[in-house]
């Protein structure tokens, strides 16, 4: 997504939601700088194919606008400094993006700044106390822009488990929490401006508070004392969602009735071998769970296809998991290796395997997905409209647009219409 505002520079965010809020911070920090006409890339290292994106606009920035410089940061920035910097772009390391210094015109790029020691991390203006990797000062939290009539809002950033597939660990470090009190004062922000639906992001979601001894949950309450009339959180570790949480989740009303699960994969072998946290059993019955609690509840899962050693039955299992949880949200990508990963060392699958079951597990989940629309249809929700004043999202997730306009980032009863692709039409209640 790129951003660009009056008398700001343009950011181009890849990746995750975290990113996205993490990319107002960025600006911010860059017009601080007088990098009014800078281009700057917040790049994304979660697959191959995500570095590969960044690194081709990265290029047709430096052949396309040849009087502009060209900055760029985040996860693909950190792990692959040098090729950035051999292509003429300025790097900014990953814990240093949303602050001012950084992108003045004199700044050394990451390639020649040796060892990450210390400086200042990103708030939601470039400003607040930057830890080195090692640090453990708390994480300042980050919130994207007003574009939106939704605010997405990071609260934790790097990770502390240790999946053998990922690499973000290396490019953001061990996990870091906000405090309770610093994520609510920058949650204000965004009501203060009228956003009504707010969403909770990070690298791990759900180990919030892990390294200063609070919780998501206790996090949660605390944001629903405030006048937020919508709260949704993003992908969250399926062995992480305990009775508080799970409380909030099927019983809060103001908690949006859509759950997003890091799953990866269905087979058990794969689950031990990518080193998660539960198997196969623990995904259904959760799923189970929480429909039954709070049947309205739209699943969401994270999926990666051809993982090494995968063969067929393990991928079976997987294919079936889109049907056992009821996955209509699937955000599915075929494993490619991360050079560091202990999963780049094992036996792999192969990239045209990869892509082949990814290409069947996103067949299915679309099928999966068109029943779930069909059985909305006639049904009635509150729609959160975007600021085109047509399109927006449903409590449960389901993308709509509407037969008519209505105010931007306003909440309106409306019946769900037909389905027209991935999204649905809606109609203004009375």
């Amino acid at each position: 997504m790129s951003v660009k505002v009056a008398d700001g520079p343009e950011v181009v965010n890849f990746g995750c939601r975290l990113n996205i809020a993490e990319g107002e911070a960025i600006r911010a920090a860059a017009a601080e700088a007088g990098a009014r006409d800078a281009i700057v890339f917040n790049s994304c290292a979660v697959t191959d194919e995500a570095v590969r994106q960044a690194r081709q606009a990265v290029r047709r920035a430096l052949r396309e606008r040849p009087g502009v410089e060209v900055i760029v940061t985040g996860c693909a920035a950190e792990l692959e400094a040098e090729r950035f910097a051999d292509m003429g772009a300025r790097v900014v390391r990953n814990d240093a993006k949303g602050l001012a210094h950084s992108y003045d015109p004199g700044a050394v790029s990451l390639r020649r700044q040796g060892p990450i020691s210390g400086g200042r991390d990103m708030g939601p203006t470039g400003d607040g106390p930057l830890p080195s990797q090692g640090n453990r000062s708390p994480y300042t939290p980050a919130l994207s822009g007003a574009d939106h009539a939704r605010a997405f809002l990071g609260v934790q950033t790097g990770c502390s488990h240790s999946c053998t597939f990922c690499a973000t660990v290396l490019a953001r470090g061990t996990a870091r929490s906000a405090t309770v009190e610093a994520v609510t004062e920058t949650a204000r922000i965004a009501l203060d401006r009228g956003q009504r639906e707010i969403i909770l992001t990070g690298v791990d979601l759900a180990s919030y508070g892990d390294d200063s001894g609070t919780t998501l949950a206790t996090l949660v309450e605390a944001l629903l004392a405030l006048p937020i009339e919508r709260l949704r959180l993003s992908s969250l570790d399926p062995n992480r969602i305990h009775d508080h949480l799970f409380a909030l989740l099927t019983q809060e009303a103001r908690v949006m009735p859509h759950v997003h699960l890091s799953l990866q994969a269905g087979d058990d072998m794969v689950l031990t071998r990518m080193k998660r946290r539960h198997r196969r059993t623990d995904a259904v019955a959760l799923v189970t769970r929480l429909k039954t609690a709070r049947p309205e509840i739209a699943i969401g899962a994270d999926l990666i296809a051809g993982f090494p050693t995968e063969d067929e039955m393990m991928f079976a299992n997987s294919l079936a998991l889109i049907d056992d949880c009821d996955i209509v949200f699937g955000h599915i990508f075929p494993y490619s290796p991360r050079a560091g990963t202990p999963a780049a060392r094992m036996p792999q699958a192969g990239r045209a395997v990869a892509r082949e079951r990814a290409a069947a597990l996103r067949e299915a989940n679309s099928r999966r997905r068109d029943v779930w629309m069909d059985a909305q249809i006639g049904r009635m929700t509150n729609m959160l409209v975007e600021r085109d004043g047509r399109t927006g999202h449903a409590e449960n997730f389901a993308a709509l647009t509407l037969t008519t306009t209505a105010t931007a980032g306003s909440i309106v009863p409306v019946r769900i219409g037909t389905r027209d692709g991935d999204r649905m039409t809606a109609e203004q209640a009375a």
